[in-house]
């Protein structure tokens, strides 16, 4: 069984939105960068503000601010992640209750649900 991992919203600007959550729900605030993945976007030419998906966690579910990909009728603009310890046997458990596969992708397989919402199943 699967459980809620992250609440994931499209943004134009994810640094912007994300800080504006941070701020505007108790006890969340903007995932910190280390000096690791600071390098990591140098080298992409990002930086904390351009960063295309930025985290915000708290006593809550966390919350991932993406940059938004597409025209907005071919994407949704939130979707849920469920993470599990055995995706591929999640997956097909899903898919037997209705769920419909989209795409694999490395550490996570897109679904819809019954009408036709995204979502994923991340392996924990």
């Amino acid at each position: 069984m699967a459980r809620l991992k992250e609440i994931v919203i499209d943004c134009d600007v994810p640094s912007r939105v994300a800080r504006f959550w941070a701020e505007a729900l108790d006890g969340f605030e903007v995932m910190p960068y280390d000096d690791e993945e600071l390098a990591r976007l140098a080298a992409l030419g990002l930086t904390p503000d351009t960063d295309p998906t930025v985290m915000v966690e708290g006593p809550g579910t966390r919350l991932c601010f993406q940059l938004r990909q597409g025209e907005r009728p071919a994407r949704n603009r939130l979707h849920l992640d469920i993470a599990t310890p055995d995706r591929a046997s999640e997956v097909q458990r899903l898919l037997s209750l209705g769920a419909t596969f989209v795409r694999e992708a490395d550490g996570y397989t897109v679904l819809n649900d019954l009408e036709g919402n995204n979502f994923c199943v991340v392996s924990e």
